[in-house]
C-alpha cells in the first residue's frame, strides 16, 4: 500500500472538492480493499448517489468521506440530514470509509465503519442555510465519529502506519453479529452499552461499574424505565456473541 496519493489525477478540475474526490477515490480504488473479506474494491458507476465502491464477492457497499487532517477527526460533514436519517434505518445502507490526508496529500488515517454502527445519536443536525444562500433552508448533517464505539472505527491506516489486513478483517468480524439486529432501537442499546464498556478503560469490569452509566443511558432511551435490566440484558447479548467473557457473578471481561 502506497500512502502517497497522485495529485496529477485531478487534471483540469477547478473545484477543490472535485479534485479531492478524484484523488482520494482513485487512491482507494488502487490500494484499498474490502475490510469484510479482503477482496479488491470496485468503483461505483459514475454519478452514483448510493455508494462509491462495492465488493462484488461479498456484496458490501462503501461510501468514502475525506478530509485534510493529520489526526483522526471527531466530526465529518455529510449531506442532507433527512436523507441520512432515512438511510441509517435501512439494512442495505452502505458502510463508510473515512480518509484523512496531510498537506502533501499522503494518507495519514483510514477508517472503515460498518453501517450497523450508525444510529440517530451519531448524526448531528446542522442549522438551515440562510435565506441568501443558493439552497436557502437546506439542512445538512455531521457524522459524529466520537460517538461511535472505538471497536466500530476499524483502522486500516493509523497515523501514517499501515495496519495488517489480518487484523483489519478480524476486527470487522468481531462485531459482525450487530448486522443481525434489524431493529435500530435494539441495536442502539447494544452500541450504547459497548460505548460505556470502552469508557471503563479496563478489560475486566463489574456490573456495578456499568450501573454508574444508568442516568446517561436513561437520557438516551427515555422510554425505557428499567435501565439496569436493559444493561444486564445487553451484557448477556454481548456474552452470547463472544464479545464478552463471563468471569464470575457480576464480573465480565472483554474477549481478545
Amino acid at each position: 500500500m502506497n500512502l502517497q496519493m497522485n495529485v496529477k489525477l485531478a487534471g483540469s478540475y477547478t473545484s477543490a472538492s472535485q479534485k479531492i474526490r478524484v484523488i482520494t477515490e482513485s487512491w482507494l480504488a488502487d490500494f484499498g480493499y474490502c475490510p469484510t473479506c479482503g477482496n479488491d474494491l470496485k468503483s461505483a458507476k459514475a454519478n452514483s448517489k448510493v455508494f462509491d465502491f462495492e465488493c462484488v464477492p461479498c456484496a458490501h457497499e462503501f461510501e468514502l468521506k475525506s478530509k485534510r487532517a493529520v489526526k483522526t477527526v471527531s466530526k465529518i460533514c455529510d449531506g442532507a440530514y433527512s436523507a441520512m436519517m432515512q438511510r441509517i434505518i435501512e439494512p442495505n445502507s452502505p458502510n463508510f470509509f473515512f480518509l484523512g490526508y496531510d498537506a502533501s496529500f499522503s494518507v495519514t488515517n483510514l477508517l472503515a465503519v460498518p453501517n450497523y454502527f450508525f444510529q440517530p445519536s451519531v448524526i448531528e443536525k446542522r442549522n438551515p442555510l440562510s435565506s441568501t444562500a443558493k439552497r436557502a433552508g437546506w439542512v445538512g448533517c455531521n457524522i459524529l465519529l466520537d460517538q461511535i464505539p472505538e471497536i466500530g472505527k476499524i483502522k486500516l491506516v493509523e497515523n501514517g502506519e499501515i495496519i495488517s489486513q489480518e487484523k483489519v478483517l478480524k476486527t470487522w468480524q468481531k462485531t459482525a453479529f450487530l448486522a443481525q439486529q434489524n431493529k435500530i432501537e435494539a441495536r442502539g442499546w447494544t452500541l450504547d452499552v459497548m460505548k460505556c464498556i470502552e469508557r471503563v478503560q479496563s478489560k475486566e469490569f463489574s456490573l456495578e461499574t456499568l450501573y454508574k452509566f444508568e442516568a446517561e443511558l436513561a437520557g438516551k432511551h427515555p422510554h425505557n424505565r428499567f435501565v439496569k435490566d436493559k444493561i444486564r440484558q445487553q451484557l448477556q447479548v454481548l456474552r452470547d456473541k463472544e464479545y464478552l467473557e463471563f468471569v464470575k457473578p457480576g464480573y465480565y471481561k472483554l474477549m481478545e
